[in-house]
């Protein structure tokens, strides 16, 4: 399995290759059609299909409620025009709704108050629309019941409240027959708030709840009642009151505040805009004016709103419906948006400078292409897990993101590299970052002013493009390396963060013991939505009798069997006798009543009941129009059977959301048990199945999300312990974001569901970048590891984190729920993301990681070579040459390339070509320690956001570049020196392990840590080679100083009969012990006229090879080739 991945790397990494090459020769073509394929998909905005109708958003469509709904439909038809009961609706229909309270909080039971009221209720009376140049009031649009509109009858006892006042006339409670209409009153459902004496004496009332139903059978009277719902609106709120505060609620309200979350918003998009373009353009600053790229960060944040709005576009052709809550996917975009363009610029970075232009992007895209379509996979997937939920609200935003998740992919590879690639073109020309004129480095400007130093240099000296000050270290990457990586090595620290982690789960657990499942209706409304002191004022004084419940009875049933009557009534006392249910005196059943009737009467009537066409019959002549229950029983079409029949109960002391869920869930229990076909249903059982349905869709999706994250990671870090921590870290988050989502707040609802199995992908980018850093590293002992993961990464881990979340920052100022839950959630998973990607992982990875058993290997110098000089050496005038010293820190079978290399000595710096490098022990100490700041850069498999992780050995010249691997051809020809030829076809190379296995050799990257501390001595060695060319002018004439230029190098103290005899001693005689790590053959069997700098020739000692005009490359595959050739 492992060859295959390879092999699948290897195959992306060509085909990214090639279109890196692809979109540098054709850089216009890769611009100019995504901006055109935006601009026509971007055109299906005209024909958007908003949607906004929050049943059908929030009520998952696999609940409950709706088939129950189904069922009473087929048998009950609801009719607003005849016989209309609030009690027994199937929908919510059209309505306007008002709560009452005096402005003193004091009863309603006033005469100057009650006044009021009856002002309120003529106002709402009056109210008047105008539709097809027709003036319609409530009385022409209400729903009709018995005959006329229907009304408040709560509002008659006005007549009766003097007598209340004076103590004459007494209201009982919780029913009430008014002796002047004979109206039934059932007080509960009208008042709240109440004050009742042991009595049942109605003494006070602090709100009253008055609605006014319309008529919607037709969609004409659905669109009237809609306008009449907009106008009460208006009224009400335009109207003072002097002794009342009237909070109003419609049913458009939802719809309307749905709507008003998604303006809401809007205006924050340009903030949002201007915050990333603020950020990115800074973060890809640099103090070098030349290889900063500011328009590179406009243009990624550019690629992300051309990206979204194709996306959009094109699902909106696509009829798909669109809602508000996708306003949030454009924040998100341009977090990941920026996130790819960190690290597109980080690979660019990567690459050597002294490259062409089409071998950096191709070089780039080999790397951060696959980089950025391993997160892009993990996000898209992540999202469209999420559209198979059965919450459409969840489904749609999940649609909407993937897609736009494609496109910001799809666009930054071509229209984002597009720019890259005129970046790179201005950089090679040495053009100013902002001004694109040409500039100096920084190197050559110290005869320039101060001003022209810190604001117009930059790039490098093609002549000495090594220099220093050209190549500055990033001090945010050393502060990752050199502090926090050390600082975590400290065991102290390791077992305070474990601590930490600990208590960290703690919290996070005991927070999920709190969840709330369901998202309550308030929280679809604006902060400063009238609708939310509506919702306030519910939930205060009406969550004692809150809802009526139908309760069907369904199929083959004898009504007229004892049996049967006994099983109805035993049903109608088991929900009765529950905790959510008030009681028979609030249950409306036609059983009972029919059942009571038959009893009161059967001494003066005759009932024959005992088969089912008598009891049907009976039944019928007891049934009146002007009943309660009289559309409570439908009967055949022969009317000889009965087909369905309901009742009614009360619920009560329902005061939450998770109390709504319990009393709905306990209900149905009851129905479940019946052994009769029982269905109860309330119009708002369809949006409290979320609350059932959502922990279990949560989990369902979750896990199925971090499965398949596992099984992404486990194909890119091809280690199981890995890949175990990886799985860690993504429970450990998602436990993390659970637990404090619902301490700060958050509710768990279709809105956090979506939040929650998007941060499964998130979680995955910064634990699998960590974890493949950790096992890519090329240093031995696990505190090493944590230094070289922590370098190359700290950094990007920072920049991804801040980009996201000042992405979707803004979401935090909007007034909504659905936004600030956004924001919450997203926050929670990018910084525990973070948290754990910079500290804990580095820390459990060092504990039970790979390598974490293994001990530090500790180099065994070789043998000093005493009696023969090296081919090149380096000493100081007066002092003996130091032992050779060689890196044992690798493994015994890797491959030892032969490199061109500097080192640096105490005296003047001179070349080593060979495989023992003849350095200074110090500088051999460091190199053994493999202090490699940029190792692992080239093996950054998965994405990075750092785009300053760019300043590594490639891009410094101390590693060979892709395409200039050291392989030698069947033919004994060098690879690196054809590297034009080894495009064609590369099956008769062999690796350089198979014709010289020589173990003396240092390794690339002990040779990297080496050259960059010889490139930091650099003006040192510079001073020495000086000193040591006057000492040498001193001490010998012009004609010995020629002659030693021109004779092979031996030690100044020798004389010069003893270079003589020494040279001319035959080669076989070499009596010198060998190392065990032996050389393929003695070096002193070079030819006599090797290259190597004179002791007189400062030029050479800049402690690096000499470096000709023509790029580096063609410097190296010489070398590579003289050494093929001489050994």
């Amino acid at each position: 399995m492992g060859y295959c991945l390879e092999k699948f790397d290897r195959f992306l990494n060509r085909i990214f290759y090639r279109l890196g090459e692809v979109i540098a020769r054709h850089t216009g073509y890769f611009i100019i059609i995504p901006i055109f394929l935006s601009a026509i998909l971007a055109t299906g905005f005209q024909r958007i299909r908003y949607e906004d109708n929050p049943e059908y958003l929030f009520a998952p469509t696999n609940g409950g409620g709706r088939d129950e709904r189904l069922l009473i439909e087929s048998h009950f038809s609801m009719n607003f025009s005849s016989n209309f009961d609030p009690s027994r609706i199937t929908r919510t229909g059209r309505f306007a709704r008002f709560i009452v309270l005096a402005h003193d909080n004091g009863t309603l039971l006033r005469e100057d108050v009650w006044d009021e009221i009856m002002m309120l209720n003529e106002l709402v009376h009056e109210v008047k629309i105008t539709f097809d140049e027709q003036t319609y009031r409530y009385d022409d649009l209400c729903a009709i019941t018995r005959g006329s509109c229907y009304e408040n009858n709560v509002l008659d006892i006005h007549e009766l409240i003097p007598e209340v006042l004076n103590g004459t006339f007494k209201l009982t409670y919780p029913t009430m027959f008014n002796p002047n209409t004979f109206e039934l009153y059932l007080f509960p459902l009208f008042f709240g708030g109440v004050n009742v004496t042991e009595n049942g004496i109605l003494e006070s009332a602090r709100a009253l709840s008055i609605m006014y139903w319309l008529n919607t059978n037709s969609e004409k009277d659905d669109i009237k009642a809609a306008e009449w719902e907009e106008a009460v609106l208006d009224r009400v709120a335009n109207t003072k009151f002097n002794r009342l505060f009237v909070s109003r609620f419609t049913s458009r309200t939802l719809e309307t505040e749905l709507e008003n979350n998604t303006n809401s918003v809007i205006p924050f998009f340009g903030v949002t805009v201007a915050i990333m373009l603020i950020f990115s353009v800074v973060t890809v600053m640099m103090a070098d004016w030349v290889r900063s790229k500011p328009y590179i960060g406009l243009m990624g944040v550019i690629s992300a709103v051309l990206a979204v709005a194709a996306a959009f576009g094109f699902l909106i052709y696509l009829d798909i419906e669109f809602i508000g809550i996708n306003m949030a996917a454009p924040f998100l975009m341009l977090g990941i948006g920026i996130d790819d363009t960190f690290v597109m610029l980080a690979a660019w970075r990567r690459t050597a400078i002294q490259d062409p232009i089409e071998r950096r992007m191709a070089q780039t895209f080999a790397d951060a292409a696959v980089s950025i379509t391993i997160t892009s996979i993990t996000d898209m997937m992540s999202f469209w897990i999420g559209a198979i939920t059965p919450f459409p609200c969840v489904k749609i935003f999940c649609i909407y993101t993937g897609m736009a998740v494609i496109t910001t992919y799809l666009w930054h590879i071509t229209f984002f590299g597009g720019c890259l690639a005129l970046a790179g073109y201005a950089e090679a020309n040495q053009r100013h970052a902002l001004c694109c004129i040409p500039v100096k480095p920084r190197s050559m400007a110290g005869d320039e002013n101060g001003c022209y130093r810190f604001f117009c240099t930059g790039g490098i000296n093609r002549k000495d493009p090594y220099h220093p000050d050209d190549n500055k270290p990033h001090a945010i990457m050393l502060f990752f390396r050199d502090y926090v990586a050390r600082f975590l090595n400290i065991p102290a620290i390791k077992a305070l963060v474990i601590c930490v982690f600990i208590l960290y789960l703690l919290g996070a657990s005991w927070g999920c013991t709190l969840v709330k499942e369901g998202l309550e209706r308030r929280r679809l409304s604006r902060y400063d939505s009238y609708s939310v002191d509506f919702y306030n004022l519910e939930d205060t004084f009406f969550r004692a009798y809150p809802y009526r419940v139908q309760v069907v009875l369904t199929g083959e049933l004898e009504y007229s069997d004892p049996e049967t009557q006994r099983e109805i009534l035993l049903l109608h006392d088991k929900l009765e006798n529950l905790t959510y249910t008030a009681g028979a005196l609030y249950t409306t059943s036609w059983l009972r009543a029919w059942l009571g009737y038959i009893e009161r009467n059967k001494e003066y009537i005759d009932f024959n009941i005992t088969d089912e066409e008598s009891f049907v019959t009976s039944l019928k002549d007891y049934m009146m129009p002007e009943q309660l229950f009289y559309n409570d029983v439908i009967f055949n079409e022969d009317m000889t059977r009965i087909e369905a029949s309901r009742f009614v109960i009360q619920t009560k002391d329902v005061i939450d959301a998770n109390a709504d869920k319990d009393m709905m869930e306990a209900i149905r229990t009851v129905a479940k048990e019946s052994p009769l076909n029982v269905t109860v249903f309330n119009p708002f059982f369809i949006y409290f199945d979320q609350y059932v349905l959502v922990r279990t869709t949560s989990i369902q999706s979750i896990c199925l999300a971090a499965g398949i994250m596992m099984v992404v990671s486990l194909l890119f870090i091809p280690n199981p312990l890995c890949s175990l921590w990886v799985a860690f870290s993504i429970v450990s988050i998602e436990i993390g974001v659970i637990g404090y989502m619902t301490l700060w707040g958050v509710n768990l609802d279709s809105i956090s569901m979506i939040n929650l199995i998007m941060c499964i992908g998130f979680s995955v980018d910064f634990s699998a970048h960590i974890s493949y850093a950790y096992m890519s590293a090329k240093v031995d002992t696990p505190d090493e590891r944590v230094r070289e993961c922590l370098y190359g990464l700290g950094l990007p881990i920072l920049q991804g984190a801040l980009s996201t979340i000042l992405g979707i920052l803004a979401l935090i100022f909007a007034p909504s729920y659905i936004f600030i839950t956004f924001f919450k959630t997203v926050f929670l998973v990018i910084f525990f993301g973070a948290m754990h990607g910079i500290f804990l992982l580095p820390v459990l990875l060092s504990l039970l990681g790979p390598g974490s058993c293994k001990s530090k290997k500790k180099a065994a110098p070789l043998p000093p070579n005493v009696g023969l000089s090296h081919p090149f050496f380096l000493a100081e005038l007066g002092t003996s040459l130091p032992p050779p010293a060689v890196a044992h820190n690798h493994h015994d079978d890797a491959l030892k390339i032969p490199r061109p290399q500097s080192v640096n000595g105490n005296g003047p710096v001179a070349l080593a070509r060979s495989g023992a490098f003849m350095v200074d022990q110090n500088a051999m100490a460091a190199a053994n320690r493999k202090d490699d700041r940029t190792s692992l850069e080239k093996d950054l498999g998965l994405g990075t956001s750092g785009e300053e992780s760019s300043e590594s050995s490639l891009s410094k010249g101390n590693a060979p570049k892709k395409g200039a691997t050291d392989i030698v051809e069947s033919n004994g020809t060098s690879a690196g020196a054809k590297d034009k030829r080894r495009r064609t076809s590369d099956r008769g190379a062999l690796p350089l392990l198979e014709v010289y296995s020589n173990k003396g050799y240092i390794s690339d990257d002990v040779i990297g840590a080496e050259e960059r501390l010889a490139e930091q001595q650099r003006r040192a060695a510079r001073a020495s080679a000086n000193a040591a060319e006057g000492l040498g002018r001193f001490l010998y004439s012009e004609e010995d100083l020629r002659t030693r230029r021109s004779s092979p190098s031996r030690r100044p103290h020798e004389s010069r009969s003893s270079m003589r005899e020494q040279d001319s001693r035959p080669r076989s005689q070499d009596s010198r012990p060998r190392s065990q790590d032996s050389r393929p053959r003695s070096q002193d069997s070079r030819p006599r006229d090797s290259a190597r700098p004179s002791m007189g020739a400062p030029r050479y000692s800049s402690a690096r090879v000499p470096r000709s005009s023509g790029s580096s490359s063609r410097h190296h595959q010489d070398l590579h080739g003289r050494y093929r050739e001489y050994h």
